[in-house]
């Protein structure tokens, strides 16, 4: 990204549902130290939102940023950690397909300038993920579909997200 002190590069923290393969982008940083790690695992574990509330493991490489504090805190919310093998990329294949799909159909085809731009792509892209592409480990299902018309006749109308990046196309109710 592109910022007043030259190119930065920006580390996203993100979790997927293998369930539904959902996707929340935690947060971003320029520095993904164990105090912002742990931060963004507090947050995971909010009482309103909490994304991993009711879930009973997680999956992790064997990044450095995943300290041993991180496991702890996790494991202290009763759930399992499981650390995958070293150079193991097939065992995390969810999450390297969305990191793959994210760089291609996005993060590759654009410019940021500060961090509020690369927030909005992926959150559009995020939308976009879930409610207008098919997955073929879903029997190529959207993730969460929007009430669409049952009609196979009328006008289309084309979506343009991330300003004409992506399309998506839907027929309009009569």
């Amino acid at each position: 990204m592109w910022t007043g002190n030259g190119l930065v590069t920006y580390y996203v923290l993100f979790v997927i549902n293998l369930a539904d393969r959902a996707v929340q982008v935690l947060g971003m940083t320029t520095h993904p130290n164990e105090a912002w790690m742990l931060q963004m695992t507090r947050n995971a574990f909010d009482c309103e939102s909490g994304l991993l509330c009711d879930k009973g493991y997680l999956i992790i490489d064997r990044d450095t940023k995943y300290s041993h504090g991180f496991r702890r805190l996790i494991a202290s919310q009763g759930i399992e950690v499981i650390r995958l093998p070293p150079r193991s990329a097939n065992f995390n294949a969810y999450a390297e397909r969305f990191v793959r799909s994210v760089k291609e159909e996005c993060l590759n085809r654009m410019i940021f300038i500060g961090q509020a731009s690369l927030r909005r792509a992926l959150s559009e892209y995020v939308v976009h993920d879930h409610h207008e592409r098919d997955h073929q480990g879903l029997s190529n299902r959207l993730i969460r579909p929007i009430m669409a018309s049952t009609s196979t006749r009328g006008a289309v109308r084309r979506r343009r997200p991330l300003g004409g990046m992506l399309n998506y196309y839907e027929l309009i109710a009569a």
